[in-house]
């Protein structure tokens, strides 16, 4: 199983950007986009409460702002299009498409009745499908929604994923395989946010196949576990499957909080001290690996914490506070963070940052 990059590199976005792109910029932000080394995108909240989707540099300059209609939560990317879809947090009913080097109309796209997005999704690696996380809730079960992309993200099919409270999900390089973190957490949008099933959680990692939706491989759990739930992932070297999860049991347990799999391989937990394991809260709010410097980054915005792994051996490279850590990315050397005060790289901005971030250039 093989993968590839997500990013094009800052040259070539200001040349796929053009010039009615930086003409509209401001010198500040020009300037920006011009030094900068690497471009992500995040969503954020405005200082007089509204929301959007930014564009920012490693250096946590803001190059360009679009409005949302509600808060967002995590974000896809195609380098094959360059289209970033951002995601409703869970229980909106919107997706939002931008070109983020046009000024073009961006595309909404809402949920079918009975369903509601979980917060993320990925594009095909020919930037002709989006799949997106989805809750049927009544029938309490996690679909992966297909939106044809050359058909104004017309919803053209779904497939099971094999669990409930699906969110995080992303794709192969090939294109063949989808990779589901189930988190096992039951909800329903009549009652909020609340999660419904604490003491009888059934979280779950699945491989499905891209084409027909057949599940391939279902990793659930041991008992001991149950209330470990299974919410990110992320693609390093040789076919490596990252995880991260958050624990819903008892505060003085500590669980290990990331692992990682491969196709025919089963499930190996990082081996985190105590002492990392009570720094991250026992919750993982985002991963990110960088696969050229073999490097994973874990957030936890429960207790402000960075923690870098060895990609190759799960081993603790560094570990830092970092108060209300949240979203991670590879960088042009290590990892980029933001957090929800602002602050994006140690640079503090106006706007609170949301949960994700992800590089598109």
């Amino acid at each position: 199983m093989t993968w590839r990059g997500e990013t094009i590199d800052r040259r070539g976005f200001l040349k796929a950007a053009g010039i009615a792109f930086t003409a509209a910029l401001s010198p500040h932000a020009l300037m920006a986009l011009e030094r900068a080394q690497a471009v992500y995108a995040s969503g954020y909240r405005a200082p007089d409460g509204s929301f959007g989707i930014a564009t920012v540099s490693e250096r946590g300059e803001i190059i360009d702002r679009s409005p949302l209609p509600a808060r967002s939560h995590g974000m896809a990317f195609s380098a094959a299009t360059g289209r970033l879809a951002a995601f409703a947090r869970r229980p909106g009913t919107f997706a939002m498409i931008f070109d983020p080097r046009l000024k073009a109309e961006p595309v909404m796209i809402t949920s079918p009745e009975g369903r509601h997005f979980y917060g993320h999704g990925h594009f095909s690696p020919d930037g002709r499908l989006l799949y997106a996380s989805e809750n049927d809730f009544d029938g309490n079960r996690g679909m992966i929604g297909i939106y044809d992309a050359g058909d104004g993200f017309r919803r053209i099919g779904e497939f099971d994923a094999h669990g409930i409270g699906t969110h995080d999900m992303t794709v192969s390089e090939d294109g063949k395989l989808l990779v589901i973190a189930n988190g096992g957490i039951e909800t329903h949008p009549d009652f909020g946010r609340t999660k419904l099933n604490l003491d009888r959680m059934e979280p779950s990692l699945v491989l499905l196949d891209a084409k027909t939706g057949a599940l391939i491989q279902r990793h659930g759990l041991p008992s001991s576990l149950n209330q470990l739930s299974t919410r990110h992932v992320d693609i390093g070297n040789n076919g490596r499957v990252w995880f991260a999860c958050q624990w819903e049991g008892a505060r003085n347990a500590r669980p290990p909080l990331a692992g990682w799999f491969a196709k025919d391989e089963d499930l190996s937990f990082v081996s985190l001290s105590e002492e990392t394991t009570a720094l991250l809260g026992n919750y993982v709010g985002a991963i990110a690996v960088n696969r050229r410097d073999g490097l994973v980054g874990l957030t936890s915005p429960v207790s402000g914490a960075v923690v870098t792994l060895d990609a190759r051996t799960g081993t603790v490279l560094r570990q830092e506070t970092i108060r209300d850590a949240a979203g991670v990315a590879p960088a042009p050397g290590g990892i980029a963070v933001s957090s929800y005060d602002g602050t994006f790289n140690e640079t503090r901005s106006l706007v609170a940052w949301d949960q994700h971030i992800v590089r598109i250039g």
